[in-house]
C-alpha cells in the first residue's frame, strides 16, 4: 500500500507545476489581447465550427500550454461578441477590469472559502464591508445586509423569495396576491417569480410614461381597484434603468404609494445603479431608500468582469429568515462575535470568493475613475443621441435617461423593420462595434448601449460613421 501510495503521489505531483513558464505565456498572451483591444473586431459574424475541440480530447497526458492558448484564441476569443472591446454598444457589458482579473486570481490561489465567516473571517469581513458601503451609498440603514451574488438574476431570485416569506405567502392565499411591475421589467424577474413557486400569484403590468417609466398614477388607481375587489396587494417593483431602453421608474412616489398599501417594494437597479454616483444625476435616484430591497450589478456600473451582482435587503431578519439553515457537519461553525455569513443569506453555500475582485480595483484606483467613467458614459450616450438625430431618415426613441437609447431608419422607400434588420445585419458583419435590436410596438428598432469603460469619442464617432455609410449603401441597392 505504500509503494502504491508513493507512486501515485508522484504521479499527481504534475497538479503542483512549475508556475514560471506558465505565467510567462499567459502574460504575453493576455498582454497581447489588451494592447490588440482597440483595432480588433468587437463582434465576429463568422465563428469556427468548433472541430478543434474534438483534435484536443480531454486524455490521460495534458497538452502545453501555448497548444491550448492557441485553442483558445481561435475557437473562443475569435467567435462572437467580444466584451471586453470598447465597441460593445449592443447588450450591457461586463466590463472587465484588468485589477479585477487579478484580485480573481489572488481569490483562486489563495482559495479561501469565503461563505462561512468561521472559515475566513477576513473574506467574510471584507465582503461586508463592500456590502455595507451599497447599502449606506443607497440610504439603507445600518439594520441592513446583502450578498454578492453571481449576478443581477440570483440576486433578484433571493430578494422575491426574501419578499415572499416576509409577507407570509404561500399555497393557501397565493392567488390572491398581486404584484405590479412595467412590461420594463427584465425578464429575469419573471424567472425568479417562477422558480420562488409565484406564478399563480397575479400580475398587473402598469402601463407607461411616453419615456416608458412606469406610470405611477395608473398604479395607484390599480392597487385600490384591487384592494376594493378583496385581493392582496404584495409586491411591487419598479427599475431604476431598464436593459431594454434605459428608463428609470418614478422611484420615490412608487415607495411611497409601496409603503401604504402595505407592499414589498423592490427595486432592480442592476443597470443603472451606480450611475448614482455621478452627482450631476443624483437626484435620479430619490426614492432607492424607501424600498425593502434593491439590486445592484457591479459587473455594469463599476466595469467588473461578469459575475458580480449584489443584492441589499433593508432589514437582515428578512434575509436571514429565508436563507439561514445550520447543517449537522456544520456545527463547528457557529462561533461567538461572528459577523453574517453569505452562506445565511443567500441560496449559495459554495461560492467564489467574489469580494477580490470588487475590493482590489475600488480600493487601488479609488472612486474618482468610476464617477468620471459613469459621466463619461452618460454624455457619450447623449451626444450620440444628438449626432444620429440630426441624420436625415433616423427616427429617435426617448432622450436617454442614461446611457441606453433606441433608434431605427425610416427609408425613402420599403418597409421599415426589414430595412433596421438588414441595417443592422450590415452593421454586425461589419464587426468593428457591436449592437443589438429591440422591438417595441411591433417597431424592429436598434439599440445603443454605452457602459464599456473602453467606450470613448473615437468609438460613437467610429459608430455613427459605420451606421451611416450602411444606411447608404442600403438605400443605394
Amino acid at each position: 500500500m505504500i509503494n502504491r501510495i508513493k507512486a501515485l503521489e508522484d504521479s499527481s505531483s504534475s497538479l503542483e507545476p512549475s508556475r514560471e513558464a506558465l505565467l510567462n505565456s499567459l502574460n504575453a498572451y493576455t498582454d497581447k489581447h489588451l494592447e490588440d483591444i482597440y483595432s480588433t473586431k468587437t463582434y465576429q459574424s463568422e465563428t469556427p465550427d468548433g472541430s478543434s475541440f474534438h483534435k484536443f480530447p480531454i486524455s490521460e497526458q495534458g497538452y502545453s500550454i501555448d497548444n491550448l492558448l492557441a485553442l483558445f484564441e481561435k475557437e473562443v476569443r475569435n467567435s462572437g461578441i467580444n466584451a471586453s472591446a470598447h465597441g460593445h454598444l449592443g447588450y450591457i457589458p461586463g466590463g472587465g477590469l484588468y485589477a479585477s482579473a487579478l484580485g480573481d486570481f489572488l481569490a483562486a490561489i489563495v482559495n479561501n472559502y469565503a461563505g462561512v465567516f468561521f472559515a475566513s473571517p477576513g473574506a467574510v469581513r471584507m465582503e461586508n464591508h463592500l456590502i455595507s458601503w451599497m447599502a449606506d451609498m443607497v440610504g439603507y440603514p445600518p439594520s441592513a445586509a446583502g450578498n454578492l451574488a453571481s449576478g443581477g438574476s440570483i440576486a433578484n431570485l433571493a430578494a422575491i423569495v426574501a419578499a415572499r416569506d416576509a409577507h407570509g405567502i404561500n399555497s393557501s392565499n397565493l392567488k390572491q396576491q398581486v404584484i405590479y411591475c412595467s412590461s420594463q421589467m427584465h425578464h429575469c424577474l419573471l424567472k425568479a417569480i417562477r422558480i420562488a413557486g409565484l406564478h399563480e400569484a397575479i400580475m398587473r403590468i402598469i402601463p407607461q410614461n411616453n419615456d416608458h417609466s412606469l406610470n405611477a398614477t395608473l398604479l395607484a388607481d390599480q392597487i385600490k381597484q384591487d384592494e376594493a375587489e378583496g385581493l392582496k396587494p404584495w409586491l411591487v417593483i419598479a427599475s431604476a434603468g431598464t436593459t431594454d431602453v434605459g428608463a428609470i421608474d418614478p422611484l420615490e412616489e412608487m415607495g411611497r404609494i409601496a409603503k401604504q398599501a402595505g407592499c414589498w417594494y423592490h427595486i432592480d437597479a442592476a443597470y443603472g445603479g451606480f450611475f448614482m454616483l455621478v452627482e450631476s444625476i443624483k437626484n435620479k435616484f430619490n426614492g432607492l431608500s424607501l424600498s425593502d430591497s434593491i439590486v445592484l450589478d457591479p459587473h455594469k456600473g463599476l466595469f467588473l468582469p461578469f459575475g458580480t451582482g449584489a443584492l441589499l435587503v433593508k432589514n437582515k431578519k428578512h434575509l436571514l429568515d429565508s436563507h439561514y439553515y445550520l447543517a449537522n457537519y456544520m456545527q463547528d461553525t457557529q462561533v461567538e462575535n461572528a459577523e453574517l455569513s453569505p452562506a445565511d443569506l443567500s441560496p449559495e453555500l459554495s461560492k467564489h470568493f467574489r469580494g477580490l475582485r470588487m475590493w482590489l480595483p475600488l480600493m487601488l484606483h479609488g472612486l474618482q475613475p468610476f464617477r468620471a467613467a459613469l459621466e463619461e458614459k452618460l454624455l457619450l450616450a447623449q451626444y450620440c443621441y444628438e449626432k444620429l438625430g440630426k441624420l436625415k431618415g433616423i427616427e429617435l426613441g426617448p432622450a436617454p435617461s442614461l446611457s441606453i437609447f433606441y433608434w431605427r431608419y425610416m427609408p425613402d422607400n420599403g418597409e421599415p423593420n426589414s430595412f433596421n434588420k438588414q441595417l443592422l445585419q450590415r452593421i454586425l458583419a461589419d464587426g468593428r462595434v457591436f449592437m443589438s435590436s429591440t422591438t417595441i410596438d411591433d417597431k424592429f428598432l436598434i439599440r445603443i448601449a454605452v457602459l464599456s469603460f473602453r467606450t470613448h469619442l473615437k468609438t460613437i464617432d467610429l459608430a455613427i460613421d459605420i451606421i451611416k455609410h450602411n444606411i447608404e449603401a442600403l438605400e443605394a441597392s
